[in-house]
């Protein structure tokens, strides 16, 4: 009778953590970004007792409300997590979510390092990226030069 009630109890608590994520999306998407945060803030210590998926959701929005408000220190370690979470468990996250969140984490990375080397992949070099011209991908990007000789 008692596990009976104890998983009845888990049942309706999961139900209400995602009760509480599906009303911050709302606020969020309504940009009502302060009332969002205060729902995310009191559902962080039990993000733990979301689906993986709902995590990933959860770990987003949040981010994305940190990004909004202006918290960007905040809002590039949730949207980590999130990245993190969905690249762990795929699905929580929509290819639009997921494009916002790359861009998002793009802009947030370059507050940490921008203006510095990076390592090109495709090129196999190293470029330098001035941040002199925000916005245009292209300003300050040298050009890899070809290897020389035969």
């Amino acid at each position: 009778m008692r596990r009976v009630l104890l998983l009845a109890f888990l049942g309706i608590a999961c139900s209400t953590y995602r009760e509480d994520l599906n009303r911050g999306q709302r606020l969020y998407e309504e940009n009502q970004y302060d009332h969002a945060l205060a729902i995310w803030r009191m559902l962080e210590d039990d993000m733990d007792s979301l689906s993986a998926n709902d995590q990933a959701r959860y770990a987003y929005l949040r981010g994305m409300t940190d990004y909004r408000l202006g918290y960007r220190p905040y809002a590039r370690h949730w949207l980590g997590i999130a990245r993190s979470i969905e690249k762990e468990h795929p699905g929580g996250l929509n290819q639009e979510w997921r494009d916002r969140l790359n861009k998002s984490l793009d802009d947030l990375n370059n507050d940490v390092f921008g203006g510095a080397e990076r390592f090109d992949k495709d090129a196999s070099t190293f470029v330098e990226r001035s941040t002199d011209a925000p916005g245009d991908s292209d300003a300050g990007v040298t050009e890899p030069t070809p290897p020389s000789g035969p």
